[in-house]
């Protein structure tokens, strides 16, 4: 059954910024006699990357993330996407652009994910709050993704 899962990390802005660590590991090691710091930055991705909540940059990749991570499930765009309206409203005063606090731009933000989310899409909004923090959200349609349809759902219960 198709549902949409949500996702929130908020942290520092550089911790966001260590791309390797958002990224999936490669399926191969590097090979032997590789620099001692490759085979080091392997296999940190390797154990980081399953079990942190930091956020991937491909957003269907949530769904190779533990689902400790998930902050809710629903099976209707429009529940999902008000969701996100709700953590838009309790970030946005936070947001460090005066225009990300503008009234307006949640509601369009809301009324794009649930349409978003109603063809299969996902959704994956950044902003940045109080220096140098960093907000991440994104919903994530599951079974199947379209982005990555052979991704299994990370969520027991909907398996």
């Amino acid at each position: 059954m198709q549902h949409h899962h949500g996702y929130l990390w908020t942290g520092p802005k550089q911790r966001f910024d260590q791309e390797a660590l958002r990224r999936p590991p490669h399926p191969e090691p590097p090979p032997p006699g590789s620099r001692p710091e490759l085979i080091q930055r392997y296999r940190e991705v390797v154990a980081e990357f399953p079990t942190s909540d930091l956020p991937p940059l491909e957003t269907a990749f949530w769904l190779m993330k533990p689902d400790s991570v998930i902050r809710g499930t629903w099976e209707e765009p429009k529940e999902a996407a008000a969701w996100l309206g709700e953590r838009l409203a309790e970030y946005a005063p936070r947001f460090s652009s005066e225009a990300e606090r503008d009234t307006a731009k949640p509601a369009l933000l809301v009324h794009s994910a649930a349409e978003r989310l109603e063809w299969g899409g996902d959704v994956s909004l950044g902003f940045y709050l109080d220096r140098p923090s960093y907000l991440s959200l994104a919903l994530v349609t599951c079974s199947p993704n379209r982005a990555a349809p052979d991704l299994p759902c990370p969520a027991p219960q909907w398996r």
